[in-house]
């Protein structure tokens, strides 16, 4: 099990989150990433970043809202494929 953040962080970027993170698993490339990501692999799920999120972005899998599980995708593509994650965003959520 672990986070998802979705798309209300998209252009907010708010990163009240990585600062409570213990385990040091929310990333993203400043300048170019429109959103955070959470590592699925580093993540403990020990829920320090949900509160913190003041667009309520963040949710345990389990509790994602039908209209944005595939950010569950986006966030593990992103540590392996950036650019491919970064085109999801843009499709999900066009800029502008």
């Amino acid at each position: 099990m672990t986070y998802v953040i979705a798309e209300p962080c998209i252009d907010v970027l708010d990163v009240s989150c990585v600062s409570v993170c213990p385990v040091d698993c929310i990333h993203y490339e400043e300048g170019v990433d429109r959103k955070l990501f959470i590592d699925p692999n580093e993540c403990i799920d020990c829920g320090a970043c949900e509160p913190e999120c003041p667009v309520n972005a963040i949710f345990p899998e389990e509790s994602l809202p039908a209209e944005w599980v595939q950010y569950t995708q986006v966030d593990a593509t992103w540590f392996t494929d950036r650019e491919a994650a970064r085109a999801t965003v843009d499709e999900l959520k066009p800029s502008g």
